[in-house]
């Protein structure tokens, strides 16, 4: 983990665009993502919020204004999808160790603190009972806590989770936001994008609207209303 002080920015955005090629996907970001920071993001599918997180990651480069991390802040990432060959045979265990090559490098064998990291992981997540099992065997929400040990095992500064508790029944969600919670208290950065209003408004300190290629900040409060959500998703929307 990073050495920056808690008022020191993980990660500091300025006025900064993203997109791929010519075409800008969301621009005029202005965001300090410090530790400690809670922020849901929501928005319409397809309006940019994937693409901010590649942004975040360094994966697309800002086509405009900047995008920097504070020293060497690490981020980990939990996709809503893996994109893992089911016919791969990985295990559980194997898959959350795939977490050590973000700071091993391929080439190096994980140390037995970090194989000791890796089993704290998935017992934290409480996947103990699963750890030699078929990944592709798990269901959905077994899958999801996995690619969550797989992250926290980069010892994170700042955590990317995009839709963690999409398709996942109402206990793993609830496993899934404890564990969360208990990371924010522990002062880890968490960036979580989800369709599940009701879970942005119950866990999160802030939020990021995404939408027409902007990006709007300010408390679930003020920006979770039902009168915003209308304009946002439709009619029906803000009951969430």
């Amino acid at each position: 983990m990073t050495t920056a002080t808690p008022c020191e920015p993980l990660i500091r955005l300025r006025s900064a665009a993203f997109g791929y090629g010519a075409r800008r996907v969301v621009s005029g970001i202005d965001l300090e993502i410090a530790p400690g920071r809670f922020l849901g993001i929501v928005g319409p599918n397809g309006s940019g919020k994937t693409t901010l997180f590649r942004g975040l990651l360094g994966l697309v480069p800002p086509l405009e204004g900047s995008c920097a991390r504070t020293g060497r802040a690490v981020i980990g990432y939990v996709p809503q999808r893996e994109s893992l060959d089911a016919s791969f045979p990985l295990t559980v265990r194997e898959v959350v160790e795939m977490g050590t090559y973000q700071r091993l490098g391929r080439l190096r064998r994980p140390a037995a603190e970090d194989l000791a990291l890796v089993d704290e992981w998935i017992e934290r997540v409480g996947l103990a009972p699963q750890r030699t099992r078929p990944f592709a065997e798990l269901s959905g929400g077994q899958r999801q806590r996995a690619l969550l040990a797989r992250a926290l095992v980069t010892r994170p500064d700042v955590l990317l989770l995009d839709e963690p508790t999409s398709g996942v029944d109402r206990g793993a969600q609830e496993q899934i936001l404890a564990l969360l919670s208990e990371l924010h208290r522990g002062g880890l950065a968490i960036l979580l994008v989800s369709h599940q209003l009701s879970l942005v408004r119950r866990f999160v300190e802030e939020v990021l609207v995404v939408a027409d290629g902007r990006v709007q900040q300010g408390t679930p409060v003020e920006l979770l209303t039902p009168e915003r959500l209308e304009l946002l998703f439709g009619a029906g929307a803000g009951g969430d």
